[in-house]
């Protein structure tokens, strides 16, 4: 399922319409209420997440700009901490509800600029509304997946999450370990606690018990975090071998997967971030829904490339980055493998930096092709197991 946002074709809209702005906070919410542009707007605050507040304030809104109870009522929130729930709610209600990128709002150029929730709550019903006659690149909204998408996602965010924290936690081990001058350059996942009676400082003395106590814990904490790792990963080769009905996301997944160069890593969050659930136009959407889009400043005389905006699914364009170098090592006759060596292979590292970030935007669009309608990327080779 889906998520569409109604057409918005309001430009000639004259029937009365409600429009309420959420600014959230973590312990309360402030509403803002108009009916026009130029009409000040009407601020409230409720509980954070009192959703019978919440009606409250709405039906006296209704009241205040002598509406009816059934007028058509539009509101807007930043996306954030409350996610998606508060979306679902409002649009059961009734509400045309849009979740609003934080980063697109514009805001005042000045050094110092005024800044409270009552100012954030009036400028988002303002730019809701102009939003609503029509305006609609005054901001960008947000695609808000299907609860079934939306919990798709968790697996391979929470095995990344994981794998962060495990990596943080094998260099906590190797920087404690660092202060008694011990370099410790193997595996903290074979890491036996008996081995710390073995190590020995700077002067060849033992480790002390406070630091010994500590390391036990990190590599106790190390090697949980390993097996945790390794159930996410079986969880998920065992859903993609043994899923008994036909899964378009899964099928997804194994036609990547069918390339040399691209595993289960990068083929699961590709999909189920992007080419699983999201409708691309053109290679124009899928570049910047990547933020690997170019950032160019033109000023009088002045012209400069920014680099990529960066706007965009930063999982994706993690993984987009490991793709781009095995793309390159295992596809080395692919056109884009050979357009990257002919380009940038030869220039330093800078130049090699720049030149597989393209590679990356410029696969992503090769795969999103792929999936859509069966372009295979130019000169790519498939496993022969497959």
């Amino acid at each position: 399922m889906k998520t569409t946002i109604p057409d918005q074709t309001q430009c000639n809209r004259v029937e009365p319409t409600l429009y309420m702005a959420l600014e959230l906070g973590e312990k309360s919410w402030k509403l803002g209420f108009s009916v026009g542009l130029g009409q000040k707007a009407r601020l409230r605050n409720i509980v954070a997440g009192d959703r019978q507040a919440l009606k409250r304030e709405l039906a006296r809104g209704k009241r205040r700009f002598g509406l009816k109870p059934e007028v058509t009522v539009w509101s807007c929130y930043e996306a954030g901490r409350e996610g998606f729930w508060l979306h679902r709610y409002l649009r059961r209600e009734g509400i045309h509800n849009h979740v609003i990128d934080s980063s697109s709002i514009e805001v005042n150029r000045r050094a110092r600029r005024a800044k409270s929730d009552g100012l954030d709550a009036r400028k988002l019903v303002e730019m809701l509304i102009r939003y609503g006659l029509g305006e609609t690149r005054v901001w960008r909204v947000v695609r808000v997946p299907s609860r079934q998408d939306e919990d798709d996602r968790h697996l391979h965010r929470g095995l990344k999450t994981l794998k962060r924290e495990r990596t943080a936690v094998g260099n906590r081990v190797r920087g404690l370990l660092k202060t008694q001058g011990i370099t410790w350059v193997g595996s903290v996942v074979g890491f036996k606690e008996a081995q710390l009676e073995t190590l020995r400082d700077w002067e060849g003395a033992k480790l002390r018990v406070g630091l010994k106590g500590r390391l036990v814990t990190q590599i106790r904490r190390y090697q949980e975090l390993t097996l945790q790792i390794g159930e996410i990963q079986k969880q998920r080769r065992q859903q993609l071998r043994e899923s008994a009905k036909e899964d378009p996301k899964l099928d997804q997944i194994r036609a990547l997967e069918s390339l040399k160069g691209i595993g289960i890593n990068g083929a699961w969050t590709l999909v189920m971030e992007a080419f699983g659930w999201r409708d691309f136009r053109n290679r124009r959407q899928v570049g910047g829904f990547v933020g690997q889009t170019p950032s160019p400043f033109q000023s009088g005389q002045t012209r400069r490339e920014q680099g990529i905006s960066k706007a965009g699914n930063d999982w994706c364009r993690d993984v987009l980055g490991e793709l781009a170098w095995t793309w390159v090592q295992y596809q080395p006759s692919s056109e884009l493998t050979l357009w990257f060596k002919q380009r940038y292979a030869h220039g330093g590292p800078v130049a090699r930096k720049v030149g597989i970030v393209a590679v990356g935007r410029k696969l992503m669009v090769q795969l999103w092709q792929f999936l859509e309608w069966g372009v295979i990327p130019p000169g790519a080779v498939f496993h022969s197991s497959l």
